[in-house]
């Protein structure tokens, strides 16, 4: 519960004690920084898994694939330029996992934070294949 309370409460802190900073630009360095540390945080789960979450990959690659083939076929038929066909693909293949990451690393159950990571992983990997693909 702390897990998801006090980054919730920072966001809230930040936003009403310094509204007049812009902190676009750092929000990727930041979501990188969080994946890191919660990615090395995981390592020994996930080494002392063994092959067992080698084995949620592929189901992670097939939904991956699937939905963003399903929002390039949504995309046709709803007639859309390329700018909002991409979008379409690229927010059905994501699952937003950064925002579930939290409440997954609130469960008991060993494995399902370092299954997370891994599907957050295998997530970043297929958006730069998408993005490279689909800039076409």
């Amino acid at each position: 519960m702390l897990l998801v309370l006090l980054p919730l409460l920072a966001a809230a802190l930040l936003q009403r004690l310094a509204p007049q900073f812009d902190l676009g630009l750092t929000m990727v360095p930041l979501m990188m920084l969080v994946l890191a540390a919660v990615a090395l945080s995981q390592t020994p789960r996930a080494l002392g898994a063994g092959s067992s979450l080698l084995l949620l990959v592929p189901l992670y690659l097939t939904f991956a694939v699937l939905a963003a083939t399903a929002g390039m076929l949504l995309a046709r038929l709803l007639r859309l330029e390329a700018p909002e066909a991409r979008a379409v693909s690229l927010s059905g293949a994501t699952r937003n996992s950064l925002v579930v990451l939290p409440l997954a690393l609130a469960l008991p159950a060993p494995l399902a934070p370092a299954a997370v990571v891994t599907q957050t992983l295998v997530e970043l990997v297929v958006l730069v294949v998408l993005v490279r693909v689909l800039r076409r």
